[in-house]
């Protein structure tokens, strides 16, 4: 495994001094600032070097800085799974020529993050398969993320002005002369679980086409991000994946308590955990319970369902609300857990495996399930790692790949677990491998509990934590400081930090840049089904309609997380 003056070495041997590429010194990660005439070369090379093995591209963001000459800096995130370590390539490009080359043949998962940088900022990239908006629609003028936009700004998209496949209105005859057909599914439909758009061209009830279009959802967190100070973001990442809320919002505390350099009390760490393992277990139940009643098996959906109903007591106990909990702060949670937290959370540990024992004999062994399942939607451990994917989806493909394992944070290097992996990558070995981790974070919060000791729940530092309110109505200075954090938010030192944990879909990234003030400067999220959806149309030539909505359900899409 190389360290990082050996994967110095290895780029300044392929790429000397004054080639185009130079690394930047300092940073959270290894970051290297590559001229765009070298990009496609460098991309190449440190995918294909063994010093540096990055086979997963993470994300591709634009950061906008109107005061410089070249505005505008490419930003590319990537990993080696095998050797454990992240990269950060930054291509600056000025306003009046921002165009880099494309990395889609390097990567097949540049694909949709080309888009989105191109849909925000107006970035263009040369070579891209398919370089159109994806998140704003047809009709919207301008680029949201620009900092000369108006937040306020809207447009509408009016009636005909969307956009359908360019092949989509071609008339298509197979060998034995009968009409191919063009089918919408989505984007309101019950087995697309949001707000998504398939078309599909097909022959007979066989897929030959696709492409998928997304966005509906769009409002933009970014944007919003920019205007609130860092503990104002935390509600709006409540609203990414929805079904897991706790997670997006301990994601992205962690970030932002690595940028600040705070660490949250170690009973605030473990509650964090606990109810992000509790929160695991409620995203599973949603993504095999929805994708069973597609397939047609009800009842072991409404038994997946009081599991989590029975989850959702607990958290709304801790904060006050279910769906969405806004509990996390920087530096902590805004309550300590009820006095019951540890009877409530026991009772879940005894009920939760006899309704996975329930649904399991319903279901894992049924002949029906497993004919609709079993080698639809296969997925090689190869092209999963092309497409950017991580998480259960990933782990179905058989790479174990876990942030938990690999890159520990909230004490998990600590925890005994296990992190399950299938080989086949179908849509069955998706199931199975959601099934197990169910289990698994059952034996954490088991451990978990044992650990929680009392104590603090948030910093006392009050450059980052609103002081106890009976301070604040009885000393001048907590009042001067509650004033401050609330009027102007915390400040955040000037620099860049990318966060990543272990979400219920794989790897959620946050990468924020600060310049110094209460507000961030840039928040741009990597949402894990982004980039595990953009797969789908590539995935469905060859299948059957029906095995579309077997492949969708088991690859838990979130529209929130999704369009952001």
């Amino acid at each position: 495994m190389a360290n990082r003056e050996e994967r110095a070495a290895a780029v300044r041997h392929a790429f000397p001094p004054g080639s185009g590429v130079e690394e930047v010194p300092g940073g959270d990660l290894q970051t290297f600032r590559a001229d765009r005439k070298v990009l496609p070369a460098f991309a190449r090379h440190l995918k294909d070097d063994p010093a540096l093995d990055c086979k997963l591209l993470s994300d591709v963001c634009g950061v906008d800085y109107p005061d410089r000459e070249q505005r505008f800096d490419v930003v590319y995130h990537l990993y080696s799974i095998d050797n454990a370590h992240r990269i950060r390539v930054k291509v600056p490009v000025r306003e009046d020529d921002a165009a880099v080359p494309s990395v889609v043949g390097v990567w097949k998962s540049a694909d949709w993050f080309e888009r989105e940088a191109f849909d925000m900022f107006g970035i263009r990239f040369e070579g891209h398969p398919n370089l159109k908006r994806i998140l704003c629609h047809p009709a919207f003028h301008g680029h949201p993320l620009r900092k000369d936009y108006d937040p306020g700004q809207r447009w509408l998209l009016r009636e005909g002005e969307q956009v359908a496949p360019s092949w989509a209105d071609q008339v298509q005859e197979d060998e034995d002369h009968f009409e191919t057909q063009v089918l919408n599914l989505g984007p309101s439909h019950p087995a697309t679980h949001g707000t998504l758009r398939a078309v599909v061209r097909l022959d007979g009830e066989v897929i030959t086409q696709a492409e998928v279009e997304i966005g509906y959802l769009h409002r933009c967190f970014e944007k919003m991000a920019e205007q609130h100070t860092w503990n104002q973001v935390i509600p709006y990442t409540d609203r990414l994946n929805y079904c897991s809320a706790m997670m997006n919002g301990v994601g992205y505390a962690l970030a932002v308590e690595k940028l600040v350099g705070v660490t949250a009390p170690p009973r605030a760490q473990t509650i964090r955990l606990i109810l992000s393992e509790l929160s695991r277990i409620m995203d599973h139940i949603v993504d095999i319970g929805a994708n069973l009643n597609d397939l047609g098996a009800m009842t072991p959906f409404l038994y997946m369902y009081e599991a989590r109903e029975e989850i959702y007591s607990v958290l709304e106990a801790c904060c006050g609300s279910r769906l969405t909990m806004s509990y996390v702060r920087i530096g902590g949670l805004s309550f300590d857990v009820p006095e019951d937290f540890d009877a409530s959370v026991r009772y879940l540990l005894k009920r939760i495996p006899q309704l996975l024992d329930d649904m399991e004999r319903l279901i894992t062994d049924n002949r029906i399930f497993r004919e609709r399942t079993e080698g639809i939607g296969a997925m090689s451990a190869a092209d999963a790692v092309d497409w950017g994917w991580t998480g259960p989806c990933l782990r179905a493909s058989g790479v174990a790949y876990d942030i938990r394992k690999a890159h520990p944070y909230l004490g998990y290097e600590t925890y005994d677990f296990k992190v399950p992996i299938s080989h086949a990558g179908d849509t069955y070995a998706r199931y199975l491998v959601r099934v197990e981790e169910m289990r698994q974070s059952l034996e954490i919060v088991e451990q978990a509990l044992a650990r929680l000791v009392p104590g603090p729940i948030i910093v006392d530092d009050h450059r980052v934590a609103l002081p106890p309110k009976e301070e604040v109505y009885t000393e001048m200075e907590s009042l001067i400081w509650h004033f401050k954090l609330v009027m102007e938010g915390m400040k955040a030192p000037r620099g860049e930090v990318y966060g990543y944990t272990e979400a219920a879909n794989g790897e959620l990234g946050f990468y924020i840049v600060s310049d110094g003030g209460g507000s961030p400067y840039r928040i741009k999220v990597r949402p894990p089904c982004f980039a595990i959806f953009q797969a789908f149309e590539h995935m469905l030539p060859g299948h059957m309609v029906s095995d579309a909505v077997a492949i969708l359900g088991s690859m838990n899409v979130i529209a929130g997380e999704l369009d952001r």
